[in-house]
């Protein structure tokens, strides 16, 4: 079953299980003691009110960094053997991307409110970017049924790789390698021309047990995920929270659909059970500190003497950063200046040629980098290849020493 349509259900049908085809009556039976096993499948809508780009959208930002790479098609990112032959696109996404960047949204906190309820059987998810576990959904409840970037390993040895230093890796816009073999390290989301990940196929029939169905913000339109609805049993409540109906959902006789935005629509079905002040009370857990401190800064409330020291010693450590970043960047300038010559023929040929036999520097500038990708935005396309970007650099440091924006 993929997203293919199948006439709603005859009106004049009467549900099996539900007493209507309703929020109400669903939130009835699930309040009814009969409910005790939910499988919720979810698609990248969940995600999209997390400010989470679109992928394929031109005006998001992401494709800004790669296009300088002139991709063959915008697939290529995912594509395994393209990857192998150049891990730039996907490294320069990832910096984008990766876990710890976007807060969870309400939907992610309604599918943790069902498992603190004890009511999740299983959460099977198209997503890569990790917000279920964020919101502290534990890892034996999610499938993954593309992969994410919860755990990495060598695509040559499959040697798994510490998160600690992949993160270090990807903030430092460097390309990871596996320390053994030298192989390229890339975190387990499922690329073109690899195979889904074991546990989704171990798990794939486990919604044959489920007594409700929850389908949020998916186009169920690639395989084999899409058919994980048809699982359910024909007597299965199955509800659709999704902008439109998709996978033939609607034409059971105890189909639900809520055709929003995700967020209201699980709003809707928490206010419903009664449950809507606990959603938003773990929702607010999830705000990054910064949001609490504008929270409160908003509401007049006095800061306590601890916090106004914090603020105060946060203050001078910025204002010392700043002032030692000036002074290595002017020192830098100088020596720069000095050796110019004959420093900067040596770093042209370093960069432009990556000797065979370091695997090490393949794909990467002479720092061992991605810092020729991530361009200042306000500098244009002609000046994209690696071998020129030095005197950019130079110029935006000139920029930041004189009061200049130095955000990329």
């Amino acid at each position: 079953m993929g997203n293919e349509e199948s006439s709603p259900v005859d009106e004049s049908r009467p549900p099996q299980t539900l007493s209507e085809r309703t929020v109400k009556a669903l939130a009835d039976y699930i309040l009814s003691g009969k409910v005790s096993k939910i499988v919720v499948m979810t698609g990248a809508g969940i995600s999209t009110s997390a400010g989470i780009p679109d992928f394929r959208s031109p005006e998001t930002g992401l494709y800004a960094n790669l296009a300088r790479l002139n991709l063959p098609y915008a697939e290529a990112v995912f594509d395994i053997a393209y990857f192998r032959e150049n891990p730039e696109p996907f490294y320069a996404l990832a910096h984008e991307l990766y876990p710890g960047k976007f807060r969870p949204t309400v939907t992610h906190s309604f599918i943790r409110l069902l498992y603190d309820k004890g009511l999740l059987l299983k959460l099977f998810t198209q997503n890569i970017d990790c917000l279920e576990r964020e919101a502290g959904v534990p890892d034996d409840k999610i499938v993954e049924a593309h992969g994410s970037f919860a755990r990495q390993s060598c695509i040559d040895c499959t040697r798994p790789y510490p998160r600690e230093d992949i993160e270090r890796h990807i903030n430092a816009k460097e390309i990871p390698r596996c320390p053994v073999c030298k192989g390229l390290v890339k975190p387990e989301i499922v690329f073109f021309g690899e195979q889904l990940p074991a546990a989704f196929f171990e798990n794939r029939t486990l919604p044959m047990q489920a007594d409700l169905c929850i389908v949020l913000g998916t186009s169920l339109s690639v395989q084999p995920f899409a058919s994980l609805p048809g699982m359910i049993r024909e007597s299965t409540p199955r509800l659709l929270i999704n902008k439109e109906r998709v996978g033939g959902l609607g034409s059971g006789t105890d189909d639900v659909l809520l055709l929003e935005d995700c967020d209201s629509g699980v709003r809707k079905l928490a206010k419903a059970c009664g449950w809507l002040e606990e959603l938003e009370a773990l929702w607010s857990k999830t705000a990054p500190k910064a949001a609490a401190e504008v929270a409160k800064a908003s509401s007049g409330l006095p800061k306590t003497k601890d916090e106004a020291l914090n603020d105060e010693i946060d203050k001078l450590t910025r204002e010392v950063d700043d002032a030692l970043n000036l002074s290595k960047r002017h020192e830098e300038k100088v020596r720069g200046e000095k050796t110019s010559g004959t420093s900067s023929s040596r770093s042209a040929r370093k960069t432009s040629s990556p000797t065979s036999t370091d695997p090490g520097n393949l794909h990467e500038s002479a720092d061992g980098n991605l810092n020729h990708i991530f361009m200042p935005r306000t500098v244009t396309a002609t000046l994209a290849p690696a071998d020129s970007l030095h005197p950019v650099d130079e110029a935006k440091k000139d920029i930041t020493a004189s009061g200049g924006d130095d955000k990329q």
